[in-house]
C-alpha cells in the first residue's frame, strides 16, 4: 500500500480514537491540516508514525493534553486585523447602538483576545453596559486564560498598535493594569464576558445573538463542517444579525448563499437574511 495512504488510515484511525476516548470530534477538520500538526508533533517525541501515537493517547492523559494542544491552533491577538475592526466599528456598532440589549457571541474565541476587543469597541460606543458577550471554545485551558484575562506583557505593544490603528478613542491603557510581566484586563470588561466550552461540531445553538464573531476558525473546517457551522449561526442570530468572518472565509457562495448578504466582504462582515 502507498506510503500517503497509509499514513491517512493511521490518521483516520487517530482522530477515531480520540472522538471515542475523549470526545473531541476532529474527524470533520481539513485532513491536510490535521496531517501537518500530526507530523509536528511526531517530530517533537521521536515518533515514527501517526499509529505510534493511539496507544500513548489511549493510556496516557497527559501525551492526549500535548496532542489536543498541536490539533487546537491558538492564533489570536486584540483587535487582529485592525482594519476589519474598524470597518465593525463603523458599519455594525451604529446598528447595536438602536438595541435595549445587545447578545455577542464570540465563538472559538481561543484566549479571549477578541471577546475583550470587542469588549472595548462597545465600552467606547456607551453600549457595554447593556451588552452580554458569550465567548465560547474547545480549548478548557484557552478558556481559563481568557476568563482571568491575564496575558503576557510581551504581547502588549502590539496590542496597542492595532488598537491605534482601529482609532480607538482613547489610551489602550485605561482598559488593563500591569504586574511582573502580564497585563490584566479590567474588570469592568471582564465581568461582561461569559466563558464557557462550547464545541461547534455537535452543540447547538445560542439564541437571539444580535452579532456572531467567528474569526479564522472555519478555515480549518472541511466543506461539510462549515456548511453545517454557518447554518448554525444563521439560526443563532436574530432577524437582520451580523456575522463577523475571518478576511479570507467567504462565505456568500454555494449552499450557504441565501443565509447571509455581504456588508464588507473584504473585512468579512455579513448580514442575516
Amino acid at each position: 500500500m502507498p506510503t500517503d495512504k497509509l499514513e491517512d488510515i493511521e490518521c483516520r484511525l487517530l482522530l477515531e480514537a480520540i472522538y471515542k476516548c475523549y470526545g473531541y470530534d476532529f474527524r470533520s477538520y481539513t485532513f491536510e491540516g490535521m496531517q501537518k500538526r500530526l507530523h509536528f508533533l511526531m517530530q517533537q517525541k521521536g515518533l515514527n508514525s501517526i499509529s505510534e501515537m493511539i496507544p500513548l493517547l489511549l493510556h496516557d492523559v497527559l501525551f492526549f493534553n500535548e496532542l489536543l494542544s498541536s490539533l487546537l491552533v491558538t492564533v489570536t491577538d486584540f483587535f487582529r486585523d485592525p482594519l476589519a475592526y474598524k470597518a465593525l466599528e463603523r458599519t455594525v456598532i451604529p446598528v447595536l447602538r438602536t438595541y435595549p440589549y445587545i447578545n455577542i457571541w464570540c465563538a472559538g474565541c481561543a484566549t479571549g483576545e477578541e471577546a475583550y476587543s470587542i469588549a472595548i469597541l462597545l465600552k467606547e460606543a456607551g453600549l457595554l453596559n447593556r451588552s452580554q458577550i458569550y465567548a465560547t471554545d474547545i480549548n478548557n485551558e484557552s478558556l481559563s486564560v481568557g476568563k482571568e484575562g491575564i496575558y503576557p506583557l510581551k504581547r502588549l505593544e502590539q496590542s496597542v498598535a492595532n488598537y491605534t490603528q482601529v482609532g480607538g478613542d482613547t489610551d489602550f491603557s485605561l482598559y488593563y493594569t500591569t504586574k511582573y510581566n502580564a497585563f490584566k484586563m479590567n474588570k469592568e470588561l471582564r465581568e461582561r464576558i461569559l466563558f464557557s466550552r462550547h464545541n461547534l461540531v455537535n452543540d447547538g445553538a445560542f439564541a437571539e445573538m444580535h452579532l456572531i464573531l467567528c474569526r479564522n476558525v472555519c478555515i480549518y473546517f472541511n466543506d461539510k463542517l462549515e456548511t453545517k457551522v454557518i447554518r448554525l449561526f444563521h439560526r443563532s442570530l436574530i432577524r437582520n444579525g451580523f456575522l463577523f468572518m475571518g478576511e479570507n472565509e467567504r462565505i456568500d457562495y454555494g449552499t450557504s448563499i441565501n443565509l447571509f448578504e455581504s456588508v464588507k466582504a473584504t473585512s468579512g462582515i455579513y448580514k442575516k437574511q
